[in-house]
């Protein structure tokens, strides 16, 4: 602990965890009650000098690690140009020369165009808009447990009810929810398609559908994998009614499923994908990149936003296509994920509460049911076991719409020697919350 010369009391968790309760709202969640001091790579301190180790990486935010050199150089180097103009009143190269780097790794034999928001609900939303100027049409499909953001249309998008969507209605019109596959849980592709079908049927006619959004891995739902199988369905289905599909990668982008864009292993592209978190190293960025003749249908004026596309941001996120680039960070996440899947796999062999170790690229998770019983999603295990592992010096993350899910979200850019740490540490963690 430390004193700040500004205050009186002497730096600790329990006194700033006083002052956030008085000064914000409860429905400020915060999953454990640490404050942070310091961070490099992989690795963070509290305020009273404890280490962690970090699995989380701020919800897939940190994929370059924590306070990576070379983007902190290229932000501290904007900086001694401009920091702000808003975009659309007076325009920077850096902008352009993203969306043009973005442009080329987006799948899609077809011309393509992007543009810039600050978080990854407006990019959401602004895919929306694209899509329903596009088509002249209101209806979205979207897929349970899917997550796409916390504003109205992003929680109306959202496939889980507690916390994101309780208490907040009523939401936009015209938003449905369609099965998303889950053998684990008896959901195959053919259940998932046929409840499109259904929604067809029974809520909507496709001609009045203008997009179909899906993650190509489950964020918050449970790092469930859409399948590519799935995948090509759901583009054919779009062909067929004329449908944009819209690939949202907020969590997925960036290299975490071992490309730079889960799409890409579809074999099928998406028409618009929207991608933010870790794209600018933990800076505030967004994008919506997609088809050309979709992209330029919304009017001169309709799309943009006063902090939209950051100068900073946009100096970051051209320094992280440049570390990927040099560091092999695309290699690096499947080496990654395949040294974290081998030491769950190990551990599941261990516990018979781990009864799912999934993973593409370095997106990996466990799934707890309570004996082994997949009737039992083992939710309060899963939260002992988050706390036994802070308590060891790890932060993990739990999702899932049963709460049972352990995901990790690692930097790329951690030393084995550390993965190796993190795994020991879960194993003791699971060990202690079984008691």
């Amino acid at each position: 602990m430390h004193r700040d010369p500004n205050l009186t009391e002497v730096k600790s968790n329990a006194t700033l965890m006083a002052r956030r309760r008085a000064a914000l709202p409860a429905g400020l969640g915060q999953t454990y009650e640490v404050f942070a001091d310091r961070a490099e790579n992989a690795e963070l301190w509290d305020v009273e000098g404890k280490r962690y180790i970090d699995f989380a990486g701020g919800i897939a935010v940190l994929n370059t690690g924590h306070r990576h050199p070379k983007i902190v150089e290229a932000v501290k180097k904007q900086l001694d140009h401009y920091h702000h103009t808003c975009f659309q009143v007076v325009a920077y190269e850096p902008y352009v020369e993203l969306a043009e780097r973005l442009i080329a790794l987006a799948p899609g034999n077809f011309a393509k165009k992007a543009f810039f928001v600050s978080t990854g609900a407006e990019a959401v939303e602004n895919a929306v808009k694209i899509a329903r100027a596009a088509t002249q049409r209101q209806a979205v499909i979207a897929f349970g447990g899917g997550f796409h953001g916390r504003t109205l249309l992003g929680m109306a998008l959202t496939g889980k009810v507690a916390p994101y969507k309780a208490g907040f209605g009523p939401f936009p019109a015209e938003i449905y929810h369609a099965e998303f596959p889950n053998p684990l849980h008896g959901i195959s592709v053919a259940d998932a398609m046929r409840s499109i079908e259904h929604i067809f049927k029974y809520d909507v006619e496709p001609n009045r559908v203008a997009a179909i959004m899906l993650e190509p891995v489950q964020g918050e739902g449970g790092f469930y994998i859409a399948p590519p199988e799935f995948a090509q369905a759901l583009r054919a289905l779009c062909d067929k009614h004329g449908i944009v599909l819209i690939a949202d990668e907020v969590q997925t982008g960036a290299g975490r499923t071992g490309t730079w864009l889960g799409c890409e292993q579809w074999g099928v592209a998406p028409d618009l994908i929207t991608m933010a978190k870790s794209m600018a190293g933990g800076f505030p960025l967004a994008a919506v990149i997609g088809k050309a003749e979709i992209m330029d249908k919304p009017l001169p004026g309709g799309l943009g936003g006063t902090y939209a596309g950051s100068p900073l941001a946009c100096a970051a996120a051209l320094a992280v296509l440049d570390v990927f680039e040099e560091e092999k960070l695309i290699e690096r996440s499947n080496a990654v994920g395949k040294r974290l899947m081998d030491g769950l796999r190990a551990m599941a062999a261990q516990h018979v509460e781990i009864q799912d170790v999934r993973g593409l690229g370095s997106m990996v998770a466990i799934e707890l049911f309570e004996g082994g019983d997949h009737h039992k999603p083992a939710a309060d295990l899963t939260k002992r076991m988050c706390m036994e592992a802070l308590k060891r010096g790890l932060v993990l993350l739990s999702c899932g719409v049963y709460a049972n899910v352990i995901r990790i979200l690692v930097p790329i850019t951690a030393s084995d020697a550390l993965l190796d740490e993190g795994l020991a540490i879960m194993g003791e963690a699971l060990k202690a919350a079984k008691g």
